[in-house]
């Protein structure tokens, strides 16, 4: 596996009609800055298409159905799996997250770079039905700051964050099995490494 911690720009340029594109999955533990990571990459290349997923979590302040994610209840997302709807989906912090399958599916057809932002259980489950795909573990610079990054939200209970850092030990014993990892120390060294990745198709 490769450790890349310095980036170099790049585009990510649509593959040419008929050809379908790898499926790019970005995952990593809680308050590694995944979120901060896609968002930026969006404002800058909006031409890179951001599954949205379906979550049972409430939203949070200033978020909204279908932008950050696709809001449901239980009953809801029950549904979801038992008609198979969802490429991936899995349980942490008491909710579930999934990814709906189709629009993913439609995207890499239609040579549209793709990018999934999902956790372990998501990326285990994309590498099972999408063997192709290409699997990128964002790593803290040091457990210290992941814990910094994780206590200073202020958005979640005690019992959360104790359950999130858990989480996070679980998650970062798993990098082996990702193909490759970039740490965090910028987000736009991350972006632009990404891009790349993207980009080498």
């Amino acid at each position: 596996m490769d450790t890349t911690e310095s980036a170099a720009s790049s585009a990510a340029p649509a593959t040419p009609p008929g050809q379908a594109r790898r499926l790019t999955v970005l995952s990593g533990p809680s308050g590694v800055g995944k979120s901060t990571v896609v968002a930026r990459l969006r404002e800058s290349h909006p031409q890179v298409w951001l599954s949205v997923s379906v979550t049972t979590r409430r939203p949070r302040p200033g978020e909204r159905d279908g932008v950050q994610y696709h809001f449901t209840d239980d009953a809801g997302f029950d549904r979801l799996v038992a008609s198979g709807e969802l490429l991936e989906w899995a349980e942490f912090a008491g909710n579930r997250y999934g990814t709906p399958r189709r629009p993913v599916e439609e995207r890499l057809a239609a040579g549209v770079p793709t990018l999934l932002e999902i956790d372990l259980q998501g990326a285990r489950q994309v590498r099972e039905t999408m063997p192709e795909s290409l699997l990128v573990f964002l790593a803290p610079p040091s457990w210290d700051e992941l814990v910094r990054r994780l206590t200073g939200r202020g958005t979640e209970p005690p019992d959360v964050i104790e359950r999130r850092l858990e989480a996070a030990r679980v998650e970062l014993a798993a990098e082996k099995e990702f193909d490759l990892t970039l740490v965090n120390h910028s987000v736009q060294g991350v972006c632009d490494e990404l891009l790349a990745l993207m980009a080498d198709h």
